[in-house]
């Protein structure tokens, strides 16, 4: 049972170490384009990086998932850079998501209604791959294209030596762990297909 129980932790150390070294190296270049652009909210930053892929045209609206109610119109638009006509025609904010299950739910219904199979999908980059696994349940049948941002005061490197980083780390991996395995068994029984999520990247985006 000991034995049982190292190996066990073992397994979620090195599976913490994984993760952790992947959600914190540089993601690489990319230009996507989809027929939609989601930012899943939190720093400002998100926001303004999916606008900037929807005035260069890289899909055809956006949907700004979770923005707190008691965020005004006018705040996001200056948050995004846009010019006010462009946001007016291209851009949905979303008020119902409170959790990363709820901007899945919220994303789904928008893309349905929308009809968009492929979504550029914009979030923070720990937050990715617990995003990705929710998004992949709540819609079985899209193509993700994951396009992270790295949050800005985060290290480009050792992130051991960073205490608040560290945790902060930590705390989503526990719930990627919870994701991950919802999304395991839907795969197992089919309700998933294996391809539904695109690679993340490797080298950081320009600009970001």
């Amino acid at each position: 049972m000991i034995l049982v129980t190292g190996a066990a932790f073992s397994l979620l150390v090195l599976g913490f170490i994984l993760f952790a070294s992947v959600v914190t190296r540089t993601p690489a270049a990319a230009n996507p384009r989809a027929e939609g652009i989601v930012v899943l909210t939190g720093e400002g930053r998100r926001i303004a990086e999916g606008a900037r892929l929807l005035k260069e045209g890289r899909a055809k609206r956006m949907l700004i998932s979770g923005v707190n109610p008691r965020t005004s119109k006018r705040a996001i638009l200056k948050i995004s850079g846009l010019p006010e006509q462009k946001f007016d025609c291209c851009v949905d904010l979303g008020y119902l998501a409170l959790d990363t299950a709820g901007n899945a739910n919220e994303t789904r219904s928008w893309a349905v209604a929308q009809r968009y199979d492929t979504l550029i999908i914009v979030t923070a980059s720990y937050h990715m791959p617990r995003s990705l696994a929710e998004l992949a349940l709540a819609l079985p049948g899209a193509h993700l294209i994951p396009h992270p941002v790295v949050p800005k005061g985060f290290p480009e490197s050792g992130w051991w030596f960073h205490p608040s980083t560290t945790r902060v780390l930590l705390a989503e991996y526990l719930k990627f762990l919870r994701s991950a395995a919802h999304l395991t068994l839907a795969r197992m029984i089919g309700q998933v297909e294996p391809d539904a999520l695109a690679e993340m990247p490797s080298e950081r985006p320009a600009g970001i």
